[in-house]
């Protein structure tokens, strides 16, 4: 085993997480970082294209297609949960939807880390989190109460749009769901078009290591080594003292002098944590690994976003069909290229509604996406319909909780991650309610003088059996896994990390990545990661 030598941190994880605290803990305390990647360091230059990244969606060029534990109540389903497998991860794959969530969903991550009796200090609330929103931030429509300019992170609004989702838009208007012009802003409830990671210079992607990464990229005190998997934690004494890995097929150590920082993800990092001795002792004994520190929380309380369509034929071309192919994707390329503009501008999840169809929850309970194609996983629908539009309907906040745990304890064996989608109840009728206001949407105008017929599910599939059976075949993740290492107060007998991110137990032991979440926010996770880094890497930066 070769030993790389001593740094003073290092970073486990190469994604959006990794890329913010590397950029801090070398920009500004210009400390000697370690950052680790197990995918490549470049993706393809397609990838940089707003329309680019849906050419890699069902590949494992860039993702981990982690399957998942077989769900009785999906009828022995297990759907494929993807996880981004390269430098930057989902921020390098990914749509570039550009969403914070609701400010209740940060009133839940204070609460979480407040004990009963204590004092709120505010430490995870929403005004908190704003800060760091803001500071990250460079808004093509410039500053107010809730966005900054400045930051290294471009954010913009698309500069195109489709006849179909503008059409979405109006339609759920006159439905009585308000247009809501940033649903970053004041309130998330209503509908209208999503902002994205996306350069207004350059019109382009713009994901973690473009924005925080590459200004620190040619800095001697950052290494980084990609293709690599690390296989433990190195621990002595209690304490967290470097990490070893595979690159090559050759094994290697490397010390850390200050702390080693997890930021693999939600299905990865609690995987190293349990084959390093630290999670919930049963789970160690089974695979008879020696056990560290006994945190039963660790793999626990795994949520995502969920969702199911309804997918109908056009009366023609409103959308994307044949758009990435011949003559169409020539022309649209041209047009990009030339005048940043045009189909290969935008990323096609172009608009959404937050809403409430159960009518019971002063919050959005759904997440509504008008895809002006049809966009169906090719084990659900085998066939090429022709000119389409998906709406899918994504649950926010699921109550039920999965589960990550070991295969083995053969570090480059998947982990077996257990969803629990629709185990509980409440989740189940969320997502039928949001299918029918789908189907209600379809059938108003003036969408519906768009639509030629629904065909997926189709008419026939009316009862409340029936939908409930077409939601529990065709559910899918929404890409968005958190919460397996969850950090609360001390009282809390599950929680993983403290409110400062350490792990229990263990000294120089850090997580920073989207398990941290005690809950899942309200959208697309992405920019919380992005925002709960840049807190992560103050606390570091000032213990």
């Amino acid at each position: 085993m070769s030993d790389k030598g001593q740094f003073d941190f290092i970073i486990v994880g190469g994604g959006s997480a990794a890329c913010v605290v590397a950029s801090h803990l070398v920009g500004r305390a210009k400390a000697r970082v370690l950052l680790i990647e197990r995918g490549p360091a470049k993706a393809s230059p397609i990838i940089d294209f707003p329309a680019g990244y849906m050419k890699f969606l069902a590949k494992d060029t860039y993702l981990a297609m982690h399957k998942t534990a077989p769900q009785p109540q999906l009828d022995g389903r297990g759907p494929i949960v993807p996880q981004g497998r390269v430098l930057g991860g989902g921020s390098t794959v990914n749509a570039m939807v550009y969403m914070r969530g609701q400010p209740g969903d940060y009133a839940r991550w204070n609460a979480a880390v407040t004990a009963p009796g204590a004092a709120n200090d505010g430490a995870w609330s929403y005004e908190d989190m704003l800060a760091y929103f803001k500071a990250q931030e460079d808004n093509d429509h410039l500053a107010d109460a809730f966005h900054g300019v400045g930051g290294p992170l471009k954010v913009s609004h698309l500069g195109h749009t489709s006849p179909m989702t503008r059409t979405y838009v109006k339609t759920l208007q006159g439905m009585g769901i308000p247009y809501n012009p940033d649903f970053n802003g004041a309130s998330q409830f209503g509908v209208g078009f999503m902002q994205h990671t996306i350069d207004w210079t350059t019109r382009r992607r713009c994901s973690a290591v473009t924005a925080f990464l590459a200004p620190v990229m040619r800095d001697p005190r950052l290494t980084i080594v990609t293709d690599a998997t690390v296989t433990g934690i190195r621990i002595e004494q209690g304490r967290a003292v470097g990490v070893d890995y595979l690159q090559g097929g050759s094994h290697h150590k490397a010390e850390a002098g200050t702390e080693v920082i997890l930021a693999a993800g939600a299905y990865q990092t609690p995987k190293l944590l349990m084959l390093s001795g630290i999670g919930p002792e049963d789970e160690l004994s089974r695979h008879g690994i020696a056990a560290k520190v006994l945190l039963p929380g660790v793999g626990r309380n795994l949520q995502d976003h969920y969702e199911c369509p309804v997918v109908a034929t056009t009366r023609g071309s409103f959308g994307y069909y044949r758009q990435d192919r011949g003559w169409p994707m020539i022309k649209a390329g041209l047009q990009y290229l030339l005048f940043g503009t045009g189909p290969a501008s935008t990323t096609g999840v172009e608009t959404c509604a937050f809403l409430d169809p159960t009518g019971s929850s002063a919050e959005p309970t759904i997440q509504m996406f008008c895809v002006p194609t049809v966009y169906l996983d090719r084990d659900v629908m085998g066939t090429d319909p022709g000119d389409g539009v998906t709406i899918n309907s994504l649950l926010l906040r699921p109550r039920a909780r999965g589960r990550v745990t070991l295969a083995s304890a053969d570090p480059f064996a998947d982990p077996i991650i257990d969803t629990q989608i629709f185990g509980h109840p409440e989740d189940l009728a969320t997502t039928m309610a949001g299918f029918r206001f789908a189907r209600q949407v379809l059938a108003a105008a003036p969408l519906r003088d768009l639509i030629d017929k629904e065909i997926f599910p189709g008419p026939a599939v009316t009862s409340d059996e029936a939908i409930a059976a077409h939601c529990r075949r065709t559910v899918k993740t929404g890409y968005h896994p958190v919460g397996t290492c969850r950090m609360g107060h001390d009282a809390d007998p599950e929680a993983v990390l403290t409110p400062d991110l350490r792990v229990r137990g263990i000294e120089g032991l850090r997580v920073v990545d989207a398990s941290i979440m005690p809950t899942i926010v309200s959208g697309n996770t992405n920019a919380a990661v992005l925002a709960a880094a840049g807190k992560a890497a103050d606390l570091i930066l000032h213990s």
